[in-house]
């Protein structure tokens, strides 16, 4: 894989996997409201979204950041993995990759596979948490099983197994056989649905 810089590398999947991750409203932008300012997690993750891309309402990414922080503080992984990207790229909160880390090491313990592949190329890098080329291939990995890997997003899958795969040769055959049963322990604590 050709070296890119890690923060451009990071930028371009996040642009991705966050255009895939945008969900369709169903309801009108009222009830909306009104579900989640009466704390509905994933009414406050929709209303972050009309927010970050102005959809009947103004445009204003503190607005999305502040809805997602209250959606991903009651455990709802795509807000905390959108919460994560706020904080990664600075939008509408403070750019702090520590916060943002935090929030996507979350998302990615709940198996969403965006996070999953943030940590494994973070790790992979050194960027915003120390290098460390077993966890890089332990959340590569984990990233490219996931069911959203799938279909349309064979390309993401693949992306993901490269990571691993790059990650695999920085190890020992000691270090690959415990991150591989790394892997198995955490497949074993969340079986796939």
């Amino acid at each position: 894989m050709r070296r890119v810089l890690p923060s451009i590398r990071i930028s371009l999947v996040l642009v991705l996997l966050t255009a895939l991750a945008c969900p369709a409203f169903s309801e009108d932008i009222q009830t909306l409201i009104k579900n989640a300012e009466g704390g509905n997690p994933k009414a406050q993750f929709n209303l972050g979204v009309a927010y970050g891309n102005g959809e009947g309402v103004p445009q204003d990414s503190a607005e999305a950041a502040k809805w997602w922080q209250k959606a991903a503080e009651q455990g709802l992984a795509e807000a905390q993995y959108n919460l994560g990207v706020a904080y990664y790229n600075g939008q509408g909160v403070s750019k702090d990759y520590s916060e943002s880390m935090k929030w996507y090491r979350m998302a990615a313990e709940q198996g969403h596979a965006g996070a999953q592949c943030i940590l494994g190329i973070s790790y992979s890098d050194g960027h915003g948490v120390p290098q460390d080329y077993l966890l890089a291939y332990f959340w590569s990995s984990l990233a490219s099983k996931s069911n959203t890997c799938g279909g349309d997003n064979r390309r993401a899958n693949y992306f993901y197994m490269d990571y691993a795969a790059n990650a695999a040769r920085q190890l020992t055959p000691e270090q690959l056989e415990k991150a591989q049963q790394m892997i198995r322990d955490w497949e074993a604590k969340h079986p796939r649905k």
